[in-house]
């Protein structure tokens, strides 16, 4: 083989191996809450009040009445206590009451109800007020059934997830969908929130320990999260093409010397 060759096919095995490393994920963008003042001698306080969810139009809740009277409650009740435990998105759709465009849910014999802008727990109060002009000795529960997000991007399971909690936390939410891939981008992470106005789109870091007191560490019914690739992605998905065109020019290379020998 010529020292010309040899020079160039040492240039080309050179090139792909850079082009390689290039696609490496660096252990310092891995982690999260990245901090030196974590310690296993004590444990770090973090304050953060959790926001108050408050109801608006589209939801649906659960609401359950229970008294002596079980005729009574039958009428409130729209399916037995089955169905609301019985892990199906559907079923829990239909044992609720939706809210109407216009804030309000219709109660059997009471009427409209607006609990729009209402926490559950004041929606729960309301509920209770009303009901107890009709059935005596009425104990109301009012649940939250539409507590869902979606995870999208970089995640090992996406997709929609419901919530059978009263609160979750943006790393349960993620706990959820797989955790990131090593290619998800943990400093750039969208988080897409409704508000009665629209929406409102956020850039979370996960590597920033501070994240534990933003507002934002909390989720919210119907919010959605975008984990972005991070370059190595692309550049891991093109290394397979490459890989296969350097391959070619070197065996090309070599049949060449080799023909020249003969």
């Amino acid at each position: 083989m010529s020292t010309s060759r040899s020079s160039f096919l040492s240039c080309v095995v050179f090139l792909f191996i850079l082009w390689g490393l290039t696609g490496c994920v660096t252990q310092q963008k891995l982690p999260y809450l990245q901090s030196t003042e974590y310690t296993t001698k004590a444990p770090t306080s973090v304050p953060n009040a959790r926001q108050e969810y408050r109801i608006q139009p589209s939801d649906v809740l659960s609401i359950r009445v229970q008294s002596v009277q079980p005729t009574l409650n039958d009428i409130f009740n729209i399916t037995d206590n089955r169905s609301m435990f019985s892990g199906d998105p559907s079923s829990l759709f239909l044992a609720g009451y939706s809210v109407d465009a216009t804030g309000f849910i219709n109660l059997p014999t009471v009427g409209r109800v607006k609990v729009q802008g209402l926490t559950v727990e004041e929606a729960q109060t309301l509920a209770q007020q009303q009901v107890s002009k009709f059935v005596r000795d009425a104990n109301v529960l009012v649940k939250l059934l539409s507590f869902k997000i979606t995870v999208l991007g970089e995640v090992n399971s996406p997709g929609r997830y419901f919530i059978y909690n009263s609160q979750a936390t943006l790393l349960e939410g993620l706990g959820m969908a797989g955790d990131l891939t090593e290619f998800g981008n943990r400093q750039n992470v969208k988080l897409i929130r409704q508000t009665p106005t629209g929406s409102e789109v956020l850039l979370l870091d996960l590597t920033d320990p501070t994240l534990l007191r933003s507002p934002y560490y909390y989720l919210l019914p119907n919010d959605a999260l975008y984990v972005e690739p991070m370059a190595a992605r692309t550049t891991r998905g093109n290394a397979n093409n490459l890989g296969i065109v350097f391959g070619g020019i070197s065996a090309m290379v070599l049949l060449l010397s080799y023909l020249n020998i003969f």
